[in-house]
Protein backbone atom coordinates (compact mmCIF):
# COMPACT_ATOMS: atom_id res chain seq x y z
CA UNK A 1 0.00 0.00 0.00
CA UNK A 2 0.86 3.06 -1.08
CA UNK A 3 1.30 5.79 1.88
CA UNK A 4 0.59 9.92 1.33
CA UNK A 5 2.07 12.35 3.06
CA UNK A 6 0.24 15.58 2.84
CA UNK A 7 2.37 18.48 1.90
CA UNK A 8 0.87 22.58 1.63
CA UNK A 9 3.49 23.27 -0.23
CA UNK A 10 2.49 19.78 -2.97
CA UNK A 11 -1.52 20.24 -2.22
CA UNK A 12 -4.03 22.45 -3.77
CA UNK A 13 -8.72 22.39 -2.50
CA UNK A 14 -11.13 21.15 -4.95
CA UNK A 15 -14.30 22.12 -3.45
CA UNK A 16 -17.11 19.66 -5.61
CA UNK A 17 -20.40 21.24 -6.08
CA UNK A 18 -21.25 23.39 -2.67
CA UNK A 19 -24.20 25.16 -4.46
CA UNK A 20 -27.45 26.24 -2.75
CA UNK A 21 -29.93 23.77 -3.88
CA UNK A 22 -27.44 20.92 -3.26
CA UNK A 23 -26.37 21.78 0.53
CA UNK A 24 -29.75 22.57 1.67
CA UNK A 25 -30.46 18.75 1.24
CA UNK A 26 -27.86 16.79 2.42
CA UNK A 27 -27.22 15.34 6.43
CA UNK A 28 -25.18 17.82 8.58
CA UNK A 29 -25.66 21.08 6.51
CA UNK A 30 -24.23 22.96 8.73
CA UNK A 31 -21.88 20.69 10.06
CA UNK A 32 -20.57 20.33 6.20
CA UNK A 33 -20.32 24.08 5.87
CA UNK A 34 -18.20 24.96 8.89
CA UNK A 35 -16.07 22.61 8.17
CA UNK A 36 -15.56 23.59 4.80
CA UNK A 37 -15.05 27.23 6.23
CA UNK A 38 -12.58 25.82 8.08
CA UNK A 39 -10.75 24.33 5.26
CA UNK A 40 -10.85 27.40 3.01
CA UNK A 41 -9.44 29.32 5.96
CA UNK A 42 -6.57 27.05 6.36
CA UNK A 43 -5.84 27.51 2.46
CA UNK A 44 -6.02 30.75 2.93
CA UNK A 45 -3.32 31.23 5.68
CA UNK A 46 -1.30 28.30 3.97
CA UNK A 47 -1.39 29.57 0.56
CA UNK A 48 -2.93 26.51 -0.49
CA UNK A 49 -4.80 27.10 -4.59
CA UNK A 50 -8.68 26.98 -3.93
CA UNK A 51 -10.43 25.58 -6.86
CA UNK A 52 -13.89 24.79 -7.04
CA UNK A 53 -16.55 23.63 -9.23
CA UNK A 54 -20.80 24.31 -9.85
CA UNK A 55 -22.47 21.26 -11.45
CA UNK A 56 -25.84 23.00 -13.84
CA UNK A 57 -25.83 26.31 -11.81
CA UNK A 58 -28.35 27.52 -13.88
CA UNK A 59 -30.85 25.25 -12.38
CA UNK A 60 -29.08 24.05 -8.85
CA UNK A 61 -27.39 27.28 -7.97
CA UNK A 62 -24.47 29.40 -7.20
CA UNK A 63 -22.00 27.77 -4.39
CA UNK A 64 -23.33 28.77 -1.14
CA UNK A 65 -22.83 32.57 -0.42
CA UNK A 66 -20.88 32.02 2.89
CA UNK A 67 -18.31 29.13 1.33
CA UNK A 68 -17.69 32.07 -1.67
CA UNK A 69 -17.36 34.91 0.83
CA UNK A 70 -15.01 32.67 2.62
CA UNK A 71 -12.90 31.62 -0.66
CA UNK A 72 -9.13 33.16 -0.44
CA UNK A 73 -9.03 36.13 -3.28
CA UNK A 74 -7.41 34.24 -5.84
CA UNK A 75 -10.30 30.87 -5.78
CA UNK A 76 -11.19 29.92 -9.50
CA UNK A 77 -14.24 28.30 -9.77
CA UNK A 78 -14.79 25.63 -13.01
CA UNK A 79 -18.46 24.62 -14.15
CA UNK A 80 -19.20 20.97 -15.04
CA UNK A 81 -22.56 18.93 -15.89
CA UNK A 82 -20.20 15.49 -16.24
CA UNK A 83 -20.61 14.28 -12.37
CA UNK A 84 -17.01 13.77 -12.28
CA UNK A 85 -15.17 17.05 -13.00
CA UNK A 86 -12.68 14.49 -14.52
CA UNK A 87 -14.72 14.03 -17.86
CA UNK A 88 -15.38 17.59 -18.24
CA UNK A 89 -13.48 19.32 -21.01
CA UNK A 90 -10.57 21.55 -19.89
CA UNK A 91 -11.23 19.88 -16.25
CA UNK A 92 -7.39 18.80 -16.29
CA UNK A 93 -6.01 22.18 -17.48
CA UNK A 94 -8.09 24.21 -14.88
CA UNK A 95 -6.69 21.71 -12.22
CA UNK A 96 -2.73 21.45 -13.49
CA UNK A 97 -0.63 23.39 -10.98
CA UNK A 98 2.84 22.90 -10.82
CA UNK A 99 3.91 20.86 -8.02
CA UNK A 100 0.72 20.12 -6.74
CA UNK A 101 -0.32 16.95 -7.38
CA UNK A 102 -2.25 16.21 -3.80
CA UNK A 103 -5.91 17.12 -4.46
CA UNK A 104 -7.63 17.88 -1.22
CA UNK A 105 -11.79 17.12 -1.58
CA UNK A 106 -14.83 18.21 0.18
CA UNK A 107 -17.93 18.52 -1.29
CA UNK A 108 -21.75 17.41 -2.49
CA UNK A 109 -22.83 14.63 -2.78
CA UNK A 110 -20.27 12.22 -1.39
CA UNK A 111 -21.89 9.17 -3.09
CA UNK A 112 -22.28 10.98 -6.58
CA UNK A 113 -19.91 13.65 -8.59
CA UNK A 114 -17.03 13.36 -5.54
CA UNK A 115 -16.72 9.66 -5.92
CA UNK A 116 -16.62 9.48 -9.25
CA UNK A 117 -14.21 13.01 -9.49
CA UNK A 118 -11.84 10.92 -6.87
CA UNK A 119 -11.62 7.45 -8.64
CA UNK A 120 -10.70 9.33 -11.35
CA UNK A 121 -7.90 11.50 -10.12
CA UNK A 122 -6.82 8.66 -8.49
CA UNK A 123 -6.55 6.65 -11.78
CA UNK A 124 -5.21 9.42 -12.99
CA UNK A 125 -2.21 8.94 -10.76
CA UNK A 126 -3.07 12.31 -7.90
CA UNK A 127 -2.37 11.53 -4.53
CA UNK A 128 -6.38 12.34 -3.22
CA UNK A 129 -7.39 13.33 0.22
CA UNK A 130 -11.22 13.23 0.88
CA UNK A 131 -12.30 15.11 4.07
CA UNK A 132 -14.96 13.18 5.12
CA UNK A 133 -16.59 15.31 7.50
CA UNK A 134 -17.02 18.04 4.66
CA UNK A 135 -18.46 16.01 2.22
CA UNK A 136 -22.12 15.00 2.51
CA UNK A 137 -25.15 13.38 0.90
CA UNK A 138 -28.52 13.28 1.33
CA UNK A 139 -28.29 9.32 3.10
CA UNK A 140 -25.80 8.84 5.40
CA UNK A 141 -25.74 5.31 4.65
CA UNK A 142 -24.52 6.79 0.79
CA UNK A 143 -22.02 9.11 2.29
CA UNK A 144 -20.58 6.51 4.09
CA UNK A 145 -20.54 3.54 1.56
CA UNK A 146 -18.89 5.99 -0.76
CA UNK A 147 -16.11 6.94 1.94
CA UNK A 148 -15.16 3.28 2.17
CA UNK A 149 -15.25 2.62 -1.47
CA UNK A 150 -13.23 5.97 -1.81
CA UNK A 151 -10.86 4.75 0.94
CA UNK A 152 -10.76 1.08 -1.14
CA UNK A 153 -9.84 2.94 -4.27
CA UNK A 154 -6.94 3.93 -2.43
CA UNK A 155 -7.78 7.56 -1.03
CA UNK A 156 -7.01 9.07 1.99
CA UNK A 157 -9.93 9.98 3.98
CA UNK A 158 -9.78 11.71 7.18
CA UNK A 159 -11.54 14.35 8.95
CA UNK A 160 -11.57 17.79 8.85
CA UNK A 161 -8.66 18.54 12.27
CA UNK A 162 -6.46 15.70 10.83
CA UNK A 163 -6.14 17.17 7.76
CA UNK A 164 -5.13 20.74 8.48
CA UNK A 165 -3.05 19.82 11.66
CA UNK A 166 -1.26 17.27 9.11
CA UNK A 167 -0.45 20.44 6.78
CA UNK A 168 0.41 22.54 9.68
CA UNK A 169 2.87 20.17 11.19
CA UNK A 170 3.59 21.32 14.59
CA UNK A 171 2.26 24.02 16.92
CA UNK A 172 3.71 27.56 17.48
CA UNK A 173 4.25 28.85 14.07
CA UNK A 174 1.56 31.79 13.04
CA UNK A 175 -0.25 29.36 10.85
CA UNK A 176 -1.04 27.51 14.02
CA UNK A 177 -2.30 30.35 15.94
CA UNK A 178 -4.37 32.15 13.19
CA UNK A 179 -6.37 28.36 12.65
CA UNK A 180 -6.24 27.37 16.37
CA UNK A 181 -9.70 29.79 16.94
CA UNK A 182 -11.62 27.45 14.19
CA UNK A 183 -10.67 24.45 16.58
CA UNK A 184 -11.85 25.81 19.77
Amino acid sequence: MKLFDINSQKSQFLLIDAQEKLVSMVENERKILKNIKTLLKACDVMEIPVKYTEHYPSGLGPTVKDLLDAMPQDSRSFEKIHFSCCEEKDFHTFLQFAGRDQIIIAGIETHICVLQTVIDLINKEHEVFVVADACSSRSVDNHNMALETMRQFGAVVLPTESIIYRLLRRAGTQAFKALLPYFK
